[in-house]
């Protein structure tokens, strides 16, 4: 075994420069100022899902007030906000918060080793000169969020090469496309879907919306008069914090409703609909065959998807495809839909861990394997923290209760002279294991072969429950009798180099 001796040169190695990324890295100055940590991120400038997608009318699917930071107010009247304001907002975040000087760009991360003896992690990545980069690390957080950047998911539309006009993947959008006066027939139901509609309805000529299936939509304001309000009365700070409370109870009441009381709230968003379609209202493009919140209820800010079919400019379809012709796509029912441009907003690929492959003492980790631990570690994989954000709610939600949280381990650990941490969990204990989440979206059902366990009950639940996370962590200890704590001496083990992996952890001292 190769023991490293040296410190690790870094005390926290984050991969991804986005909301969760930085939400580690702003929580680690506040609450870990004496520690060091490096952001780690393939692309040239931070932002993640919002430097990536570059589609016309790129927007939040939330409220900036819980998509933002808990420790980080919303300035913007916009409560829905477009993809230059996010990045403007996280540009202001890493510069008034120092958090720039830590981040390198331009490095793919490829793998990650922990090495029992040594206490650390050696990450690996790809530099964009080809090159490679080795850095080593106390604690590995993974804020590379769940979509795979390279490979969206290929729907299989069929006769598709025989289109004459151009397809384009909102995931890849070109700069220079040119859809002005041009009919567009956008194939998807999804919240991609539903924003560039009416982003696009203002150029082309005509936008169709080509569905299988309806998706529940609701209509709600793009700028949140209570915000505007509190921001009156009361100091930024406590404004955003007001706003963000009643957002967080607000859309916990909304999903709530959808499991006790579903039919109500359907009929709620079929009346937001029919008032804002008056005759343009139909069944068959706006009710789908299935409850609210079986999958993600879908924002209509400021009713604009509704507006601009008022206007004549823009069209939903529900239909299959038949196969397509060199002028437009034809449709099993017969009908034909004219376009230029077609655009394919079929979904998203889930991936996990940013494809990074990660290995412990050179052995292959298989997530699948292990259990999800308070929603962000995972069992017997020692120092290791990601996130996976709520389905139902803001990610960033989520992403600040699994920063705040790994920085309280990374300070009861300094406080106990440990330098492992890990969830314990022996085969005999393991728990039973459930669904990962009780949606039905084809991006979720696709994903669950590559998911952790899950079980029932905390610690091993990997619960859509921000209230009663919150409430878990502040009440439950760190070291909970689950979280085990070592003091690894990497000195030592070098010495006696000739012991391998196991029998260097037998040798570590319990810091309990």
């Amino acid at each position: 075994m190769n023991v490293q001796t040296s410190q690790p040169e870094t005390d926290v190695l984050i991969i991804g420069a986005g909301l969760s990324g930085i939400s580690m890295a702003g929580h680690m100055e506040m609450l870990c100022p004496d520690r060091s940590y490096t952001i780690l991120d393939r692309r040239d400038q931070l932002g993640g899902t919002w430097d990536l997608f570059r589609y016309p009318g790129v927007r939040s699917d939330s409220d900036m007030h819980t998509l933002g930071f808990i420790f980080e107010p919303w300035k913007h009247d916009d409560a829905i906000a477009d993809g230059p304001a996010i990045l403007e907002y996280l540009n202001r975040v890493v510069d008034e918060r120092g958090i720039r000087p830590n981040m390198r760009f331009g490095h793919e991360v490829l793998s990650a080793d922990w090495d029992s003896a040594a206490a650390c992690w050696t990450v690996t990545s790809r530099t964009k000169d080809g090159g490679t980069s080795v850095i080593t690390a106390r604690w590995l957080y993974f804020g590379s969020g769940y979509y795979d950047y390279d490979n969206p998911h290929d729907a299989q539309i069929p006769g598709l090469d025989a289109f004459g006009g151009q397809v384009v993947h909102p995931q890849f959008w070109p700069d220079d496309l040119d859809y002005a006066g041009k009919k567009v027939v956008i194939i998807g139901s999804g919240a991609t879907a539903i924003t560039l509609v009416p982003a696009m309805a203002e150029d082309a000529e005509s936008v169709t919306m080509l569905q299988r299936t309806p998706t529940w939509m609701g209509k709600g304001p793009r700028q949140d008069k209570w915000d505007h309000r509190f921001r009156r009365w009361f100091s930024p700070k406590v404004a955003y914090w007001l706003t963000r409370r009643k957002n967080i109870l607000f859309r916990a009441y909304i999903f709530a409703l959808s499991r006790r009381n579903p039919q109500k709230l359907a009929d709620t968003l079929r009346s937001m609909a029919r008032t804002s379609l008056g005759d343009l209202y139909d069944p068959k493009h706006f009710e789908p065959p299935y409850n609210p919140w079986e999958q993600r209820l879908c924002l209509v800010p400021d009713g604009d998807l509704y507006k601009a079919m008022r206007e004549g400019k823009a069209h939903i379809v529900t239909d299959h495809i038949e196969g397509f012709d060199a002028d437009g796509v034809k449709l099993k029912s017969g009908d034909h839909l004219p376009a230029d441009v077609v655009v394919t907003a079929t979904g998203l690929r889930l991936t996990l861990a940013g494809k990074v492959k990660v290995t412990s003492d050179g052995e292959p980790v298989d997530f699948t394997d292990h259990y999800f631990y308070r929603g962000t570690m995972f069992s017997n994989l020692p120092n290791l923290s990601f996130v996976f954000g709520y389905l139902n709610a803001s990610w960033t939600l989520r992403a600040d209760s699994n920063a705040r949280y790994a920085c309280d381990v990374l300070n009861d650990m300094a406080k106990a002279g440990a330098n492992v941490a890990v969830a314990e969990l022996a085969p005999e204990d393991e728990p039973e294991t459930v669904e990962p989440w009780d949606y039905s979206s084809g991006y979720l059902q696709r994903a669950k072969h590559l998911m952790p366990k899950v079980g029932p009950e905390r610690p091993w639940s990997l619960k859509h429950d921000y209230l009663a996370d919150v409430r878990d962590f502040r009440q439950r200890p760190v070291r909970d009798g689950v979280l085990r704590f070592y003091a690894v001496n990497p000195a030592e083990n070098a010495r006696t180099g000739d012991r391998d992996a196991d029998e260097a952890d037998h040798q570590a001292i319990a810091a309990e």
